[in-house]
């Protein structure tokens, strides 16, 4: 028999260790990241300067002061001129850190096939604000305007969205006024065509649309008619609609005073994100 040496357990130990960590070297291990709080604030700033009697000419400032107090995700933002836009998206990039994404859709005049134009002459329409926290995967900007318009309307109406990557869409419209039947075929657009187009072209994400719809909870028609069954749906009391995918729990919803600034209050959802990352591999 031939006698082999012992070899002490600690050095086993540690050579296991050595051989776990070889293994391990090659392998990119992503820890998933915790679900996250997603706040979401609807404005409608009724800033054209059309609409007297509403228009206040401190909408805008007030939704400053709304945003810096509530810190929100999204912001949604509805009869805006695109100068606005970019107001407000200074005020999103002191509240937060990492990337701030400011999109503008503007309404089309249906009499010229030119962006609809607010008194002072900018473009008007509709807009969202995104904070994407760090490490941002990229994001993506998508918008249209409704097949369905008033004839008796010259501004047609749009929607908006903006991707971002890996995390979520946020999506805003602001639709027809004068007839509820308009508006409630428009809305079926947004979430009958335009946005599961975008959910099929390969890159479905949690979706949240939020807007004056001009459709309420218990209105001829009423506002559920247009809701998929498969989303969460809050509203302001008023023709402030909420929608979000199932994969995103509501957690709460509250309306904000803006000052009589404008003729709606600020209306405010808060959702969980689900949580990201790939697993280990």
């Amino acid at each position: 028999m031939v006698s082999r040496p012992t070899v002490p357990r600690p050095l086993v130990a540690a050579a296991a260790l050595v051989s776990v960590a070889v293994l391990l070297a090659g392998c990119s291990v992503v820890a998933p990241v915790a679900p996250a709080p997603l706040r979401v604030l609807q404005l409608n700033l009724c800033n054209s300067g059309m609409a007297t009697g509403c228009y206040t000419g401190r909408a805008v400032a007030r939704a400053t002061e709304v945003i810096r107090a509530e810190a929100p995700d999204v912001v949604t933002l509805n009869e805006i001129c695109s100068g606005d836009v970019d107001t407000l998206e200074r005020v999103m990039t002191d509240v937060h850190a990492g990337t701030v994404v400011a999109a503008f859709q503007p309404a089309r005049n249906g009499r010229t096939g030119e962006p609809y134009r607010c008194v002072n002459g900018q473009r008007y329409g509709v807009g969202v604000l995104t904070h994407i926290a760090a490490p941002d995967a990229g994001h993506e900007v998508h918008a249209g305007i409704y097949p369905a318009q008033d004839p008796a309307d010259p501004e047609q109406r749009a929607w908006l969205c903006v991707e971002a990557r890996t995390l979520f869409f946020a999506c805003t419209t602001h639709l027809a006024y004068a007839s509820s039947t308009l508006a409630l075929a428009q809305c079926s657009h947004l979430v009958g065509t335009a946005i599961p187009q975008l959910h099929a072209d390969g890159r479905y994400q949690p979706t949240v649309i939020s807007g004056d719809l001009n459709l309420r909870q218990g209105g001829t028609p009423d506002v559920r008619s247009c809701v998929p069954a498969d989303y969460r749906h809050r509203h302001d009391g008023g023709v402030q609609q909420f929608m979000a995918t199932a994969d995103l729990p509501i957690e709460s919803t509250r309306s904000v005073s803006m000052e009589r600034t404008t003729d709606h209050a600020a209306f405010l959802v808060t959702l969980t994100l689900p949580g990201q990352g790939d697993p280990a591999h």
